[in-house]
């Protein structure tokens, strides 16, 4: 009786440790191995991640700027950062520059979202960092590694437009030259702030004229896909930009 009970334990022990294992594998997998679909929806531990995983400044100005002959033409991977308060349409940007199907419901990004896309010559990475307050701590950690800022705003949001706006400046203090791509989403409500309004809210005028600047009227929505507000335009305009 005694040596069963003992057997069960040690069978229950062995399980524990198996589903632990199992669970660590799978959560590492997520973390280095992005794609369409990857994000992140545990909470506490994967921030020290979040933390980790950010490169160094040098280190990214050394990829930046290769040493010596590039060598033949060949896919040259580059990332995209797209930052932006939660609820600004984030999500739905990934997800229309990627693919145009249609799709309802967007879950919010509790961590980040990463996708990669080959377009034209170019491999670009699209990497989305959760916009919730606890999560703007790890943005400049990753702006130093981007080659192009995609900052949404939602133009129907009026009350947030400040804490937009310090947001944004904050990070592009840390890179000066850094193309910036603002976009004034959410154009299909009719109580969206224009891209004039925007412009003056966001202080945009106050940037300066050596920093590549584009501030975009979009609607990240499956109907708008054919209006001058599309998505599409976004992604032949990082197109465009990650080819110089």
């Amino acid at each position: 009786m005694a040596l069963s009970g003992a057997l069960r334990a040690l069978s229950l022990t062995v399980g524990a440790a198996v589903f632990a294992l199992g669970s660590l594998l799978y959560i590492a997998w997520n973390i280095y191995f992005c794609d369409t679909t990857s994000s992140t929806d545990w909470d506490g531990w994967w921030e020290q991640d979040l933390w980790e995983q950010a490169p160094s400044k040098d280190a990214v100005r050394r990829e930046r700027t290769p040493a010596g002959n590039p060598g033949p033409s060949r896919l040259d991977w580059q990332q995209v950062l797209v930052l932006g308060l939660d609820g600004a349409g984030k999500s739905s940007v990934l997800h229309y520059i990627c693919n145009q199907t249609a799709r309802k419901h967007f879950t919010p990004t509790q961590g980040f979202n990463c996708t990669q896309l080959s377009i034209e010559g170019l491999e670009m990475e699209l990497l989305e960092v959760g916009g919730s307050q606890n999560l703007r701590a790890y943005w400049p950690h990753y702006v130093s590694h981007a080659h192009v800022l995609v900052f949404v705003v939602d133009s129907v949001d009026r009350a947030r437009l400040a804490t937009a706006r310090q947001e944004l400046h904050m990070l592009l203090a840390i890179e000066p030259q850094l193309p910036l791509v603002v976009l004034a989403n959410k154009q299909d409500k009719s109580d969206a702030m224009s891209t004039a309004e925007l412009w003056e809210e966001l202080a945009l005028h106050t940037l300066s004229e050596q920093r590549e600047l584009f501030l975009l009227p979009t609607s990240a929505t499956w109907d708008s896909l054919n209006t001058a507000n599309s998505i599409l335009h976004v992604k032949s305009l990082l197109v465009t930009l990650l080819s110089q």
